[in-house]
C-alpha cells in the first residue's frame, strides 16, 4: 500500500520531525509513506476573508499539482465526522481498496483547506479542537500506524 500525506507548510521543530520519522519507520511493514510538503501562501496575521480565500486557492493549485492520480483522497477537516480508532482502521482498509492501494491524506495550513480540495474525496476529523499543522502530521501518522496494528490484530491499540 502507498500512503501520501500532502501537507501545507514545513516542519520546523526538530521534535515534530523526529516523531514523523519514527512513525514513518514504524509504518514500513504496512505501507510506503511519502510526505509531500507544499508552500503555505504568505498572508498577514489579520488577513481579511478575501485574502485568506485567495491564499487557500493558491494552496489548492499546489495541492492539485502533486495529487497522485487514482488515489483515494482524504482531507483532514475539523468539521468532518469524528470517529474512533477502530472505525478509522476500517476506513483505511476501505480507502485502500477504493484507491487501488493508494491513499492520499491532505493537511491544510493555518487557515485549513479550500472548499474545492475538501470536495475531492473523503473527510475525517480527529477533534473539534485546532492543532498546529505540524503536530497534526504526527497525530495522523500515529492513527494510521494504530489502524494498521488493529487491522493486523497486533498488540498496540488499547
Amino acid at each position: 500500500m502507498n500512503i501520501t500525506i500532502i501537507a501545507v507548510g514545513t516542519v520546523k521543530e526538530s521534535f515534530y520531525a523526529q516523531a514523523v520519522e519514527e512513525y514513518v519507520k514504524r509504518l514500513k511493514p504496512y505501507a510506503q509513506v511519502k510526505i509531500q510538503e507544499i508552500a503555505e501562501e504568505p498572508r498577514p496575521d489579520k488577513a481579511g476573508e478575501k485574502l485568506v480565500e485567495r491564499a487557500l486557492e493558491k494552496e489548492a493549485e499546489r495541492i492539485r499539482k502533486v495529487l497522485p492520480k487514482g488515489s483515494c483522497v482524504v482531507s483532514l477537516c475539523v468539521e468532518a465526522k469524528q470517529e474512533d480508532s477502530l472505525k478509522f482502521s476500517r476506513h483505511l482498509a476501505e480507502w485502500a481498496e477504493e484507491g487501488g492501494a493508494q491513499i492520499t491524506f491532505i493537511i491544510g495550513g493555518s487557515d485549513g483547506l479550500a472548499p474545492e480540495i475538501k470536495a475531492l474525496g473523503k473527510k475525517v476529523s480527529f477533534s473539534p479542537m485546532t492543532f498546529p499543522h505540524t503536530l497534526m502530521r504526527v497525530i495522523l501518522l500515529e492513527q494510521i500506524y494504530r489502524g494498521f496494528r488493529i487491522l493486523h490484530h497486533e498488540p498496540y491499540h488499547k
